[in-house]
C-alpha cells in the first residue's frame, strides 16, 4: 500500500462537504494519515456554479488540473464522482494509484435517456413530481443552502458528455474497487466488471443508490482496498 493523497469525487446534486465530511470519510482518511483532496464538481459547492450547459465541458478537465503533477493519487468517487473518476483514471492511468467507484454499475453504459434527465432537472428547479422518490431526492438536494438549482440543471443539460471508451476501460491495469449496493438502481454491476479486469466487486446487503456514502460497509470496503483504516 502507499501514502498517496486521495482524491474524493462526490455525486450529483451534492458537494464533498455533505458527502464526505458529513458522513466521516474525511476524518477517517486523516486519521489514517492520509492527505485529503475533496474537490466540488463544477456548478457544486464551493466551485464556480455556470448556468450555460456548455461550460459543463470543463467538468472532467477542472479536476484533473487540481491533482498534484509530481505524485500519482488515489480516489473514491460517488455516482457522477465515481463516472468522473473512472473517466480520468482510464485517460490518464499514470495519475492514479488504486481507485474506488461506488454507486455505479451497467448505468454508466446506457444511453441517456432524455426524459429521466429533464424529469432530474425539473425537480432540482422545483417543478416536482411527488410521485417519483428520485424526483424527491434530487429536488431536496438542490434546497441545500450551497446548491444553485439553475446550475445543476445546467449540468445535467450539457451538451456533450465525456464518453467512456471500452478499449480505455480494459486497458486499465491499475487496482479498482467496484462498491455497490444489491437494491441500486445504478446496477447491475456485470457490465462494468466485465470491462474492468483488475477489478474487484463489493456488494452492500440491503443498500439503494442514495445510502450508499454513508454506509458502513461501503466505508469500511473503500479504505481497507486504499490501505487507509485508521489504525
Amino acid at each position: 500500500m502507499t501514502d498517496n493523497p486521495v482524491l474524493l469525487l462526490h455525486g450529483l446534486a451534492t458537494s464533498s462537504e455533505r458527502s464526505w465530511r458529513d458522513n466521516g470519510w474525511i476524518d477517517l482518511l486523516a486519521d489514517a494519515g492520509r492527505e485529503v483532496l475533496a474537490i466540488d464538481l463544477l456548478g457544486h459547492g464551493a466551485a464556480p456554479k455556470p448556468h450555460d450547459p456548455a461550460a459543463y465541458d470543463e467538468l472532467e478537465s477542472r479536476v484533473l488540473d487540481a491533482l498534484p503533477t509530481d505524485t500519482p493519487v488515489d480516489g473514491i468517487g460517488f455516482s457522477l464522482g465515481a463516472r468522473v473518476l473512472l473517466t480520468l483514471a482510464s485517460e490518464h492511468p499514470d495519475r492514479f494509484g488504486r481507485i474506488v467507484l461506488t454507486g455505479v454499475g451497467a448505468n454508466l453504459f446506457r444511453d441517456a435517456n432524455e426524459a429521466d434527465t429533464d424529469l432530474i432537472a425539473d425537480a432540482i428547479l422545483g417543478q416536482v413530481d411527488h410521485d417519483n422518490p428520485m424526483a424527491q431526492y434530487f429536488a431536496r438536494l438542490a434546497d441545500a443552502p450551497d446548491a444553485d438549482p439553475e446550475a445543476l440543471a445546467a449540468y445535467l443539460r450539457r451538451p456533450h458528455h465525456r464518453p467512456l471508451h471500452d478499449d480505455k476501460l480494459r486497458a486499465l491495469t491499475l487496482p479498482v474497487l467496484v462498491v455497490l449496493g444489491d437494491r441500486d438502481f445504478a446496477g447491475p454491476a456485470d457490465p462494468l466488471m466485465e470491462r474492468l479486469p483488475h477489478a474487484r466487486l463489493v456488494t452492500l446487503p440491503g443498500v439503494d443508490h442514495f445510502s450508499t456514502p454513508k454506509d458502513f460497509g461501503c466505508i469500511d470496503a473503500a479504505l481497507e482496498f486504499l490501505g487507509a483504516l485508521p489504525g
